[in-house]
């Protein structure tokens, strides 16, 4: 049986022979169109391939590929790599640990655990550091706060969150109090010893 040949875009069918034609056709009113030849050479716009450029492409396509410039590594993923292997070795150790503390067979991870931890030395928190610090802090939002509430007094008009401040002076000394100072940030007893 001779296999027929499939035509292109534009409907050009190629014999065998190399000659080249539309096979003529019925319209939809019933009349016959004609068989058309080709002259050798000629390629209809239908047919002719549009240049495809893959940077154009990766630009029009760049919000679903991920990262630019990446479609080609993403083949290489497979685990090729000495690093990939590496991470790979290193989550199947994690594996294997966290496997071994959940079924209680961890004694010895547990305890190398101890060890790591007991080699980090602990940060002595000195709480008269901490004080004057959290002293310092309150001390520098009490004065923004003043500074706040005489621009809104002068009639300079306030953002929420600047109101917000304004509204909490009175907290923060109270919070000042609680440490020993008094309203601007001086010590107690440091003021009744001047007096």
């Amino acid at each position: 049986m001779p296999s027929v040949p499939t035509p292109s875009k534009a409907g050009i069918i190629e014999t065998n022979s190399g000659e080249r034609h539309i096979p003529s056709s019925v319209r939809p009113d019933g009349t016959k169109r004609r068989e058309i030849k080709i002259r050798p050479g000629y390629k209809p716009p239908e047919d002719v391939e549009v240049y495809k450029n893959r940077t154009a492409d990766a630009f029009r396509n760049r919000g679903t590929d991920g990262v630019p410039g990446a479609v080609g590594l993403k083949d290489d993923k497979e685990g090729n790599s000495a690093t990939s292997n590496k991470n790979a070795k290193r989550r199947e150790a994690r594996k294997k640990a966290k496997a071994t503390d959940e079924t209680g067979d961890g004694e010895n991870a547990n305890t190398a655990k101890k060890d790591i931890q007991e080699d980090k030395p602990e940060e002595v928190v000195d709480p008269a550091a901490e004080k004057e610090k959290k002293v310092r802090n309150l001390k520098k939002k009490l004065k923004q706060a003043k500074e706040l509430k005489e621009k809104n007094d002068g009639g300079a008009a306030l953002l929420p969150e600047q109101f917000a401040k304004v509204i909490k002076i009175s907290e923060l000394i109270r919070e000042l109090d609680a440490l020993g100072f008094d309203a601007e940030g001086e010590p107690k007893a440091k003021k009744e010893g001047e007096s």
